[in-house]
């Protein structure tokens, strides 16, 4: 069975938000339009506490895009971004949502960030997305939304560990910056990842 798995498609991600990626919205049409074809869709949904040690904002000697140990791991700093139950954290208004059958939130502890949808960066947590997945007979996972250069990498990479076929979705991906989506995506066929 596959999956269409929808990566933080949320207001902050998306033009005027507050971590916004480029060209964002431009992914809305063409996932509004895929989503159609897949049996079962999820998505996966920053939620973090408003002191959340990610942002810049809680380290007065820092500022946005600093990268600092946070416990141990390497951490950018973002602009606070996709708070509980805050309009940016919410999904964009234009986004089919009536096919998601379940959201996965990550993020919310404060001390670590969380990437991908399936665990926290240390691997500390896991979200249950793949046992939900193979508990639906999930084979292959199909991957879009935003940024694809973090939150859509980390959860691609994850996925392929956790033994799924993984495809990216180009043209439903925007990414903070394309260079470093366009290498890993050289990285990801070569471990066994698939472009479509």
């Amino acid at each position: 069975m596959k999956a269409l798995i929808l990566v933080d498609i949320q207001n902050d991600f998306l033009n005027g938000g507050a971590l916004a990626v480029p060209n964002a919205n431009e992914i809305l049409p063409v996932v509004n339009q895929i989503i159609l074809d897949y049996d079962l869709v999820v998505a996966t949904q920053d939620w973090h506490p408003f002191n959340h040690q990610s942002f810049a904002s809680q380290h007065l000697a820092n500022t946005i895009f600093d990268e600092i140990d946070l416990h141990g791991l390497m951490q950018t700093l973002w602009p606070d971004h996709c708070i509980q139950d805050s309009f940016g954290a919410e999904f964009h208004s234009d986004l089919n949502t009536n096919t998601i059958s379940t959201i996965f939130r990550k993020g919310m502890n404060e001390q670590i960030d969380s990437y991908s949808g399936f665990y926290d960066n240390g691997k500390l947590l896991d979200t249950g997305l793949a046992g939900y997945l193979k508990a639906k007979n999930v084979s292959e996972v199909y991957l879009c939304g935003l940024a694809g250069d973090f939150c859509v990498k980390y959860t691609a990479i994850d996925a392929l560990q956790a033994g799924f076929k993984t495809y990216l979705i180009d043209k439903a991906i925007r990414s903070i910056n394309q260079d470093n989506f366009n290498q890993f995506k050289i990285d990801f066929i070569t471990q066994g990842g698939k472009i479509i």
